[in-house]
């Protein structure tokens, strides 16, 4: 018999959590906690996760400070405003929404935020640290399935894990997490042979592919833990994750539903890595 692993309690869980240490925080200190969001352009996706990212941010007590800069902002522009929240005190955070316009160049901006503001965990320090398995910001999403793996109580040590995805934002950091925590670890991508064998010999199955339905019930072990970090449409326009659900559940022991699965997670690690970077400045 399956489980699904709801994503949307366990991050009602944590937020609630984390809005009581925040308004802790904020009474020992007598500051905010503050989370710069820079935006270029008007890319209606990149609207929504905004504004649902500075809604959560007043959910849990989190000052946010929101920058809408027009599609025709220089490099110059953008990298002025981020060289000075790298400085101002009141910005524990900085987030940069991707993708920036094309003319824009997203790596060189992003190597102006420091380290210790990147709360998306993008930065070759964060990663770097990452990989050495030391105190670092990791990146949001595989930081979130991580706690999903923690209230389930499910043992991660000795296991075997695979990836299929090897992105910067998912795979790559979910990999190291899982090789952290003692999983033996296979990445899987475009170039992967046999990739249905590797995938049946996964206790642990991480799907973030971003093609729907794409993990079949043929590629699934009896028994194994499926985590779908896809977020897709399927033919009926109805939003789908990488794996097949309705008929790989019946083979799982734990699986994640889209949507309410690791969507959610995502935005509460955002809140808890800007809460943990202010803690830090503080020590």
């Amino acid at each position: 018999m399956y489980k699904i692993i709801d994503g949307k309690k366990l991050a009602a869980n944590i937020r609630s959590e984390l809005k009581k240490n925040i308004s802790e925080y904020k009474s020992n200190f007598n500051e905010e906690i503050g989370l710069a969001v820079v935006m270029v352009g008007n890319n209606p996706a990149s609207q929504v996760y905004v504004r649902n990212k500075i809604k959560a941010c007043e959910e849990v007590g989190i000052k946010s400070y929101a920058f809408y800069l027009p599609e025709e902002t220089s490099q110059k522009q953008l990298e002025d405003l981020l060289y000075s929240l790298a400085e101002d005190k009141k910005v524990n955070g900085i987030l940069v929404q991707l993708p920036l316009p094309e003319k824009l160049n997203a790596e060189s901006a992003l190597k102006i935020v420091p380290f210790e503001k990147d709360v998306d965990g993008f930065s070759a320090e964060n990663v770097g640290k990452l990989s050495q398995n030391s105190e670092c910001l990791v990146a949001c999403t595989p930081n979130g399935v991580m706690k999903m793996f923690e209230s389930e109580n499910i043992s991660l040590s000795g296991k075997k894990a695979v990836v299929i995805g090897r992105s910067d934002i998912v795979g790559k950091p979910m990999a190291m997490l899982l090789l952290n925590a003692n999983a033996t670890v296979t990445v899987c991508h475009s170039k992967t042979q046999n990739l249905k064998e590797e995938c049946l010999s996964a206790d642990i199955l991480v799907a973030a592919v971003g093609k729907a339905k794409f993990v079949t019930v043929d590629m699934v072990k009896e028994g194994a833990v499926v985590i779908d970090v896809g977020m897709n449409r399927g033919e009926n326009g109805k939003l789908c994750g990488d794996v097949d659900f309705e008929n790989v559940k019946k083979k799982c022991s734990y699986i994640t539903p889209v949507p309410g699965g690791v969507g959610p997670m995502t935005i509460t690690m955002l809140l808890y890595n800007t809460y943990i970077t202010a803690l830090r400045s503080k020590s």
